[in-house]
């Protein structure tokens, strides 16, 4: 299991505190490099574990992965396609100061409701802007390992996107 100050993660989420980790584990994006963030500063704080990166830990069901340009306006609105709430019109924790609200933009969706994307969006061409460099590599070895026709779309997909030969 890769460390970010687990024991501190537990705790803080058990007391329902903001957990910034201060050690970061290194994990890898499509292009095989150090994963790099999501959002910046003047979006709002993305990451299931709010640091700004696609990492996960092992109660992430939905594995959020995938980095999406939320403010791109290519493709159809990730949230009116997958039907979620509006959540990605909306303002949140700021990347660089949590005390202030800023607008969703650069996000960590769900590697599964992203193949879900696609397949709703009409195809691949049909999405917003991914931002690659920010893509964690485990939603390549997830899609890899699925037998699902719209994973095997949504790894097509990224390799695509991301300009990848195909990554192994």
């Amino acid at each position: 299991m890769k460390s970010f100050a687990f024991p501190t993660i537990v705790a803080a989420a058990t007391f329902g505190a903001t957990v910034v980790p201060t050690a970061r584990a290194t994990y890898l994006n499509v292009y095989g490099e150090e994963l790099q963030s999501c959002s910046s500063s003047g979006q709002a704080l993305t990451g299931f574990l709010r640091n700004g990166v696609c990492t996960a830990l092992v109660d992430d069901a939905g594995s959020h992965h995938i980095c999406i340009d939320l403010s791109s306006t290519s493709g159809g609105n990730f949230c009116s396609v997958t039907g979620q709430p509006d959540w990605c019109s909306s303002e949140m924790s700021c990347h660089q100061d949590q005390n202030l609200q800023c607008q969703v933009e650069h996000w960590c969706v769900c590697q599964w409701a992203f193949a879900s994307y696609i397949e709703k969006a009409g195809g691949c061409d049909k999405i917003q802007d991914l931002n690659c460099s920010a893509i964690n590599m485990e939603a390549i070895k997830a899609y890899r390992s699925s037998t699902e026709e719209k994973h095997a779309a949504a790894l097509q997909c990224l390799e695509t996107r991301c300009n990848l030969a195909s990554v192994e």
